[in-house]
């Protein structure tokens, strides 16, 4: 049972989260890792889930023994893709839009702590028109380790100047439940649907099918 009044900030994950952008995110990376010759398939990279973008390369590059030295420019790759993929498919996922309004109208702190950079933050925000429900976004890129190290959530508890202990986070993925249990914080898991089942999952304190099923529980 969740008791929302204990909480003085939500902070929400993006992808996965917010908007179903894993599916774009593994069509973006077999199109650019497949220039290179690999032969890896989107149900692969259901290993590097919840990384950085430049943690994702530099895994496959090393496991994949691609022997790239310039990294940067396959990154740059993939964002410019998921751009392009994020302009012409971007939809919240369903309860999303009801679950922010809701946690605003009651008064809540609402932060956004992903792994994705900068770029793709504001192109989310901006197509699916929900950046106003947010009173700080930070990107792991920012940091100096991303998910599941837990720097990214302790800055946005740290910047919306609430204890950890009072923020209660929304996740998907396993390496972002860990970060969010890392940082002392409660986490929701509401598990991306494309992903494979993951039992270590059940290591979150709260667990949900759908973000409205969420919205529900918190409104009792």
């Amino acid at each position: 049972m969740i008791e929302i009044k204990e909480y003085d900030a939500v902070i929400f994950d993006m992808d996965g989260v917010l908007i179903d952008s894993e599916p774009l995110w593994k069509i973006a990376m077999e199109e650019v890792f497949h220039a290179l010759g690999s032969t890896l398939k989107k149900e692969d990279f259901q290993k590097t889930v919840g990384l950085r973008i430049d943690e994702v390369v530099h895994f496959w590059n090393h496991h994949e023994n691609w022997g790239i030295s310039n990294e940067s420019e396959i990154e740059e790759a993939i964002i410019v893709k998921m751009i392009e993929l994020i302009s012409k498919n971007a939809q919240p996922l369903s309860g999303v839009i009801e679950t922010l309004t809701f946690l605003k109208n009651k008064g809540l702190k609402i932060g956004l702590a992903t792994s994705s950079s900068s770029r793709l933050i504001k192109v989310v925000l901006a197509e699916l028109n929900i950046a106003r429900f947010f009173d700080f976004v930070h990107s792991a890129e920012n940091e100096a380790y991303g998910k599941p190290h837990p720097a990214v959530y302790v800055k946005v508890a740290e910047v919306l100047n609430v204890s950890p202990t009072k923020c209660l986070v929304i996740e998907d993925s396993f390496n972002g439940v860990i970060a969010g249990i890392a940082a002392k914080m409660k986490v929701v898991c509401i598990p991306e649907k494309t992903h494979f089942p993951n039992q270590r999952l059940a290591v979150a304190d709260f667990h949900f099918e759908t973000m409205n099923d969420f919205l529900l529980e918190i409104q009792d």
